[in-house]
């Protein structure tokens, strides 16, 4: 078959599916951003990225999705008519609107969509976090109004997949019966655990398996994945165990909820919250690091500190637990899916800034006590989330039956 993968950051969700399908034999390309400068397994084409949309209000996200799919959908004609290439399967990301008009170029092909999540103004990310929430009939709105292109992406489609369960409940009921629930998958050969591991820190300190280290690892550090309520667990924790490193990953950006402000980070703004009552030698603030040191971190953490709203469930979670890490967990719906309190991880209510503390200076401070969980949390990557033996033959079989 002819398969079109459609991602404005290609590869993205399909880096591992992608190259597996063109070693069937299928012809396997890839259609991404001009701007878009991630290696790509496969061939890559390009669309012209859109010009700023002038629309504003309840109407600006949809607008803006709108313009994305019809630079997309302009493109796919353009490359139907002067390379010949007509897809039998077309297989995009539905969250930025790329798929919107695409059976229009190709309304022969199979469409699928990677349904990742969908926005509701209760029970999920909005409204979760007080400190954060607006109240009034405005902030629902428009959390209502982004709900427009999903719909669309999910109505043009034959088929979707969300990677968890819990992502695809967040979808209307008139839509499941067509969402797939197959995770990315994780390569657990490569993300294994490692007893002689280490991680040189940017000051030349070495950090090895057995250290007391406490990791944190984020796209950017930021409210929705919890990095305010690290920060203020983090005193008790230092205070009650002096050899503690605390190593934090993750860029000064924004990738999700509000805004920190102009000229401002919620790193900093964190930071100078309670900077005061830490030993800032002993808290590590690494940027964005190459995938080998992350993984190099994962090997050597004691303990794993993963939060998130009740929203996208990250990666780096269930690497850490592949990695066979103790994983302490925010108990949010997507953590709860995969960690079981006792079992294969520990779990604290998100908000609850002395239960982290706790938890995470229990940890550092027992850690023979967390040796059947660790073994726990890869055998439930192994079992049900293991790339090559589980997802990757699901997600293969999704593209191809039709």
């Amino acid at each position: 078959m002819k398969i079109l993968f459609v991602h404005q950051n290609f590869p993205g969700q399909f880096l591992h599916l992608a190259p597996a399908l063109a070693a069937r034999g299928h012809q396997v390309v890839g259609l991404t951003t001009e701007t878009n400068a991630r290696p790509a397994p496969v061939p890559v084409l390009r669309y012209r990225t859109p010009q700023q949309t002038k629309a504003e209000g309840l109407g600006k996200t949809y607008a803006e999705a709108a313009e994305r799919g019809a630079s997309v959908a302009r493109a796919a004609a353009q490359i139907s008519r002067d390379k010949g290439f007509v897809p039998d399967v077309v297989f995009g990301h539905g969250g930025w609107g790329e798929t919107l008009f695409l059976r229009e170029v190709w309304p022969d092909a199979r469409h699928l969509t990677y349904a990742e999540f969908f926005y509701h103004t209760t029970g999920c990310d909005t409204g979760f976090d007080p400190e954060f929430h607006r109240d009034g009939l405005a902030p629902r709105l428009r959390t209502t109004a982004r709900k427009t292109h999903l719909l669309m992406a999910l109505s043009e489609a034959d088929a979707a997949l969300s990677p968890t369960k819990w992502q695809a409940s967040t979808f209307p009921a008139a839509f499941r019966d067509r969402i797939s629930v197959i995770h990315d998958g994780i390569d657990t050969d490569r993300v294994c655990p490692d007893p002689s591991a280490s991680l040189t820190l940017p000051g030349g300190r070495v950090l090895r398996a057995g250290d007391e280290v406490i990791s944190f690892v984020n796209r950017n550090l930021e409210p929705y994945r919890g990095y305010h309520v690290l920060m203020r667990a983090l005193p008790e924790v230092l205070a009650a165990r002096p050899d503690a490193q605390v190593v934090i990953v993750g860029g000064d950006g924004q990738s999700y909820g509000p805004s920190p402000g102009e000229g401002k980070s919620w790193k900093q703004i964190f930071l100078d919250e309670v900077g005061d009552r830490l030993d800032l030698a002993r808290v590590h603030f690494l940027g964005q690091v190459p995938y080998g040191d992350f993984l190099s971190l994962l090997r050597v953490t004691r303990v794993h500190a993963y939060l998130t709203y009740p929203f996208v469930l990250s990666w780096s979670m269930l690497e850490a637990m592949s990695a066979g890490a103790l994983v302490v967990g925010s108990r949010t719906p997507p953590v709860e899916e995969l960690i079981r309190d006792g079992e294969n991880g520990r779990l604290v209510d998100f908000f609850d800034i002395a239960g982290w503390s706790r938890a995470l200076t229990d940890a550092l401070a027992d850690p023979d006590a967390a040796l059947p969980l660790r073994a726990a949390a890869r055998r439930t990557i192994l079992e049900g989330y293991d790339l090559k033996r589980h997802c990757l033959p699901r997600l293969v079989d999704f593209v191809e039956r039709g």
